[in-house]
């Protein structure tokens, strides 16, 4: 019972741990692009 529940939390932890890395890396990306599009409309 109590190895369930371990693997249980180990499993959705590392489920949240991806989807808070793939939410960070598309955050990333969109400041990127802003920055990108400001510098092409300075230039």
């Amino acid at each position: 019972m109590v190895k369930k529940l371990v693997l249980a939390l180990v499993a959705g932890g590392i489920v949240f741990s991806a989807a808070a890395c793939n939410t960070v890396k598309g955050a990333g990306r969109d400041v990127e692009s802003v920055g990108q599009a400001g510098q092409e409309a300075i230039n």
